[in-house]
């Protein structure tokens, strides 16, 4: 796995997957493509991380594509195109409104800024057959120090169930995306 060569190490880590009937490099395509906020769970849980949503200064984004997320701090750190992609941000995540830090994909192995964490988050598909595959999706965190680690800890333990129901309803969107066999792409049946 590429997520295992950018981030070797790690004090958090949350995986989730999905049974898919499709072959896998359409399904890939629709990793990259499916918009992660279209469940309502997920649009009001990304609402509701963000205060300035809630008093009505920002909108939640229309989409939350992965270039939406590239283009919202995210960097690319690695991708096998059809099989992985490794996305990264840095900063104080515990802090409002997220205190995200746009770094250079070639510094995020020795970002350590004291007090910020690091999260590597991949996404990845396996051919379990011509028309099967398991997509799986994996967040780790690095802390910079004990300080970090300690805002970081109470903090995920706030947001992580969340979290987790937006993987899981992004997950059921790739399966539903790449399933139909009406969405043209590539690799689709």
């Amino acid at each position: 796995m590429l997520l295992d060569t950018v981030m070797p190490r790690w004090d958090v880590t949350d995986r989730h997957a999905i049974a898919v009937s499709a072959a896998a490099d359409g399904t890939y395509d629709a990793v990259r493509h499916v918009d992660s906020a279209a469940a309502p769970i997920a649009r009001l849980l990304l609402a509701l991380r963000n205060p300035l949503v809630l008093i009505g200064r920002r909108r939640v984004p229309a989409r939350v594509t992965l270039d939406d997320a590239v283009g919202g701090g995210f960097v690319i750190l690695a991708e096998e195109p059809g099989r992985e992609i490794v996305l990264g941000v840095a900063g104080r995540f515990w802090a409002l409104p997220g205190g995200r830090r746009r770094i250079a994909a070639a510094d995020f192995a020795t970002h350590a800024e004291p007090n910020t964490a690091k999260a590597a988050m991949s996404f990845w598909v396996e051919a379990a057959g011509p028309d099967r595959c398991r997509v799986v999706t994996e967040t780790r965190v690095l802390c910079a120090d004990e300080r970090a680690r300690r805002s970081f800890r109470r903090y995920w333990l706030l947001v992580r169930p969340g979290s987790a129901l937006i993987r899981r309803a992004a997950l059921a969107r790739i399966k539903q995306e790449a399933e139909d066999p009406r969405v043209a792409g590539p690799g689709r049946r």
